[in-house]
């Protein structure tokens, strides 16, 4: 099947049976406006406030939504606008240049650029193409993988891939923290951090409403930074109700992930989310995932367990998690909920 930019820049009247999803599971809406949008929680991260109430609103942030954006957060906006730049100057090249660089097909999670983010047969294809990188530990970390078009384009992920790990290891300290553990619990949990970075591209699409640019789901690690441009999509599930992000110039959004719902056992919770897609318009967004190893296993934090408060999920090892999601689809939050107790 081709991609969905080959067939958006195809001027289809009518998308591909492959990309339409059940009745349960289309938008009820279709994305054309910034109508049904809301804001998740807006944190600032100034190093001149203090940090006891920048902890107070995280812990809120976490409990209520799972979700929050933040600003003056320390990365430069100049990155910011400079790698949307260069995600976009690598999406207009021809399809044959892109497809140097094309996931290795049939493995599931493999770097480069692609368009299925689950390998199976049968599987409602996303109406979004992405470009996945492996940035972190270094071991992993090869640029040739990566484009080298525009010339600029290596040296910006890895300096944009620093910073998000700054940022996410300041986050989880204050996360941590927001839990009455020690700032440095969840780093420690986590272990030599894994990160990958994912530029998606969700094409204009003929027929928004009975698709998705990416399926419901929770996000498998630790921690998740998003930057998305100014256009929309995000939507996360909050009391059964799908909430759609209204998009803040200069903020990133921060998501919690199934690890640190473990970790927390149960008290903060990693959300579900969906991307819906626009008739008229084009998004690119692009995903920081900031994740454990897969041989490290995560618990319930023993110092938040009492006899009041017994463990509410099982240990598991972060590479067992990771292949579940993978074989068996997301489905919501069902492999997380699989390890409860």
């Amino acid at each position: 099947m081709a991609s969905a930019q080959v067939l958006s820049e195809r001027g289809l009247d009518r998308i591909p049976e492959d990309y339409v999803r059940p009745p349960e599971e289309r938008p009820e809406v279709a994305h054309d406006s910034f109508s049904h949008r809301q804001n998740i929680p807006v944190i600032d991260l100034s190093e001149s406030r203090p940090r006891s109430q920048i902890v107070k609103e995280i812990s809120q942030a976490c409990e209520g939504w799972g979700f929050f954006q933040v600003l003056n957060h320390g990365v430069p906006y100049e990155l910011l606008q400079r790698i949307m730049d260069v995600g976009a100057q690598f999406l207009s090249l021809p399809v044959h240049e892109k497809q140097l660089y094309s996931c290795r097909p049939g493995i599931a999670a493999s770097e480069g650029y692609g368009h299925r983010m689950l390998v199976q047969e049968n599987q409602v294809l996303d109406w979004r193409d992405y470009f996945d990188h492996h940035t972190l530990p270094l071991a992993r970390r090869n640029i040739n993988n990566w484009p080298g078009k525009p010339p600029i384009y290596r040296h910006t992920i890895e300096e944009y891939s620093e910073q998000m790990k700054l940022l996410a290891q300041r986050l989880l300290s204050l996360i941590s923290e927001s839990l009455g553990l020690k700032p440095s619990y969840i780093q420690n949990a986590i272990g030599e951090p894994y990160q990958n970075i994912s530029l998606n591209y969700y094409p204009p699409c003929p027929e928004p409403e009975l698709t998705l640019g990416l399926q419901s789901h929770s996000d498998l690690g630790a921690i998740t930074l998003l930057l998305q441009d100014d256009v929309g999509g995000l939507q996360v599930c909050v009391d059964d109700t799908w909430v759609a992000v209204q998009p803040l110039h200069g903020a990133l959004v921060v998501n919690l992930a199934d690890q640190v719902q473990i970790l927390s056992n149960g008290r903060y919770k990693s959300i579900e989310h969906r991307a819906v897609v626009n008739r008229n318009r084009s998004r690119i967004s692009i995903a920081t995932f900031y994740d454990p190893g897969r041989e490290v296993t995560i618990s319930p934090a023993p110092e938040l367990l009492s006899a009041n408060n017994p463990a509410t999920y099982n240990s598991v090892l972060f590479g067992d998690h990771v292949s579940a999601w993978y074989n068996k689809g997301p489905k919501g939050k069902k492999v997380l909920d699989s390890l409860a107790v």
